[in-house]
């Protein structure tokens, strides 16, 4: 079983920043990704992190969000740079290995105008 624990989330003006952080319990994995869920919207994907590197991200958040990894200590990163009001949801953090996909708890992000 792998866990994963979402960390850094907040209440922030527009124009901020905050770095979220994604723990994982093991450092083997196809993909990881981060999502968001607003109120009363669907779950989206904002960026994802291949085990090759790769990188991707939604046409909202390009050029202000980055995701990395720490293998050291198996942890994802997204810095979210300029943040908008339409940033605000809760964002989870979702793991890949092969077919199996593991989630975590979520961390709320507001973003006040």
């Amino acid at each position: 079983q792998v866990h994963l624990v979402e960390s850094g989330g907040g209440l922030v003006q527009a124009g901020e920043s905050l770095r979220l952080s994604c723990a994982t319990s093991t450092r083997i994995f196809s993909t990881v990704d981060w999502y968001r869920q607003a109120p009363g919207k669907q779950r989206e994907l904002v960026a994802g992190l291949s085990s090759g590197g790769t990188t991707n991200y939604a046409d909202s958040v390009k050029g202000r969000f980055t995701i990395s990894r720490d293998n050291a200590k198996n942890t994802v990163y997204l810095q979210m740079n300029s943040l908008k009001s339409e940033d605000t949801a809760v964002y989870y953090c979702r793991l890949r290995q092969g077919a199996r996909v593991y989630w975590g708890q979520g961390t709320q992000v507001t973003v006040s105008s």
